[in-house]
């Protein structure tokens, strides 16, 4: 062995924040206020970081402590992104949309000492402070309700880092410390959380950086939430190297992303595919501006095919699919088709629709119910896990022995993979249909079933069925004054799917449950079939 000669330099984020506010001092951080923006510069978000850090400081948080943010997407939010972890300490996003016993869970489980919370939603977080007495500081963002929070407790951002000096003596952390932690959303039992080191954001800032071919020239809208999976890295990988970032904060309603769109005009935008839908609907009503979107980076859910022939043929956006977790920091796959499929085909279409291509620094395998390694075949399936340095080998301080094998990370999404490296995810484990000893995949259902002209929303759990022991319920939202019924979706589906797959019941419903972070709920959907709440319509297919 000859030993190397590199230097031992940590990958961390500090690095990363000195980097971006020193080399990319002039990008921006566009912040949408509802009828205007404010705009702050990276080398702004250092200094304001280095006040943010300097009074956590004051406030006794040491390296390793907890700091919880309670909070949209926006610059407050970025400079608690780098404060946090480069001066040691630990972010801890927390996830606005969780029930309150699920909030108050991860609060005490991760031991947050402090808390910065946006006033705007700050009774959200003031339910359950009778609940978390380990919070010592509240730090308030803007205005709101406050009366839900102990007064002696609250602390305002804007004073706080009056006082403080735009300098820091950021640390030089080992990069295997935990930077941030994010918890699962928690479909089953309490959330899990998941520590996120230095090393693995640098690292997956760079594998992001690599598939979204990012650069100075970008200004990307950052819709996904940075309490979810850190808005998929996107606010790291912009400061790496220099994309702006374009933050829309509360304002997540069609309408007014459609305006903040027209406004900033963003390059690129990463949502899930529910963000999308509601613009394309308004798209429907009004005109829609959004020729200054080169692409979107969509995940979460798989993305309807429609989905993505609406926007690159109506608006000219290229819309990229992506497949991740919270567990993988979360990026682990990127829907680019191969450089010598010709653009415009269907094969290069059924590249697109896939789950993705495999990124470098993750390592894939097929496994069966028996434990059998499958080939890269596109047609063994079996359950992807996964493993590499930005894959979580552990929960924070919680047992979960079932969800790893051998090393690996098992994922429960039911898939194939090709021998370019390309995923398709057929389903989760827990969704997949058994029907007379075959599968059926809910997720192309689903997709198929929203290409229907007249459908807004679909989404398809198994019922019980006597002669084949489950069968698909659709259950649909149709678009405004359009007729849908059953025998319409089954006409649409058919030569689309194979005939075993065509569902004889339907339900037609206002919406469809997601959960916290925009995906369908599934759970929350079967129990609402179980408990007799949503009407299923049964034809006879004849």
């Amino acid at each position: 062995m000859i030993p190397g000669t590199m230097m031992d330099f940590p990958l961390s984020l500090t690095h990363l924040l000195r980097h971006g506010a020193r080399v990319y001092g002039d990008s921006t951080c566009v912040t949408f206020r509802g009828d205007h923006t404010t705009t702050k510069t990276y080398r702004e978000i250092e200094q304001n970081a280095a006040r943010l850090a300097n009074a956590l400081a004051r406030l006794g948080i040491r390296g390793g402590d907890r700091v919880g943010t309670f909070a949209w997407n926006n610059d407050t939010h970025l400079e608690a992104y780098f404060a946090v972890p480069c001066m040691g300490a630990v972010l801890h996003t927390l996830n606005i949309r969780l029930f309150p016993e699920q909030l108050a869970y991860v609060i005490n489980h991760a031991k947050d000492r402090v808390i910065i919370v946006d006033g705007s939603i700050a009774p959200l977080l003031g339910r359950v402070v009778p609940e978390i007495p380990g919070v010592e500081h509240f730090i308030v963002v803007g205005e709101g309700d406050l009366s839900s929070l102990p007064p002696e407790k609250v602390i305002r951002y804007d004073a706080l880092l009056a006082a403080e000096k735009p300098e820091f003596a950021w640390v030089d952390v080992d990069e295997r410390t935990a930077a941030a932690i994010c918890y699962t959303s928690g479909t089953t039992g309490h959330p899990k959380g998941v520590a996120y080191t230095h090393r693995s954001c640098f690292l997956h800032s760079l594998a992001v950086c690599g598939a979204l071919h990012l650069s100075e020239k970008e200004r990307i809208l950052t819709i996904v939430p940075m309490f979810h999976a850190n808005a998929w890295g996107l606010p790291y990988a912009a400061f790496m190297f220099g994309s702006s970032l374009h933050m829309p904060d509360r304002f997540l309603q069609p309408e007014p992303l459609a305006n903040f769109i027209e406004m900033a005009r963003p390059t690129m935008s990463g949502a899930v595919p529910t963000v999308w839908a509601g613009l394309l609907q308004l798209g429907e009503k009004r005109p829609l501006d959004l020729s200054s979107l080169d692409r979107i980076v969509c995940g979460g859910s798989a993305v309807p095919r429609v989905m993505i022939e609406t926007l690159e043929k109506k608006y000219g956006v290229n819309m990229i699919q992506g497949w991740g977790m919270t567990e993988m920091n979360p990026l682990g796959t990127v829907a680019i088709p191969p450089i010598d499929v010709e653009p415009g085909t269907e094969e290069h279409m059924q590249y697109r629709i896939r789950a993705g291509r495999i990124l470098p620094g993750v390592e894939a395998r097929v496994v069966d119910g028996e434990g059998r390694i499958l080939p890269w075949d596109g047609e063994s399936v079996g359950e992807l896990e996964v493993r590499g340095p930005w894959v979580t080998g552990s929960y924070y301080e919680t047992e979960a022995p079932e969800k790893f094998r051998d090393g690996w990370l098992r994922t429960g999404d039911v898939v194939t993979i090709d021998p370019k490296g390309f995923v398709r995810i057929t389903d989760r484990e827990k969704d997949v249909i058994k029907s007379g000893g075959e599968w059926i995949s809910s997720v192309d259902l689903e997709n198929e079933i929203m290409g229907h002209p007249g459908v807004a929303e679909a989404a398809v759990v198994a019922i019980l069925d006597e002669r084949w022991g489950e069968r698909p319920l659709a259950c649909i939202v149709p678009k405004p004054n359009a007729l849908v019924d059953g025998e319409s979706i089954r006409a649409h589906l058919e030569g689309r799917v194979a005939s075993f797959w065509l569902p004889e019941a339907f339900a037609f419903v206002d919406e469809i449950p997601k959960t916290s972070v925009g995906k369908f709920d599934k759970k929350v959907l079967r129990a609402r079939v179980q408990e007799g709440q949503i009407e299923i319509r049964r034809i006879d297919p004849k």
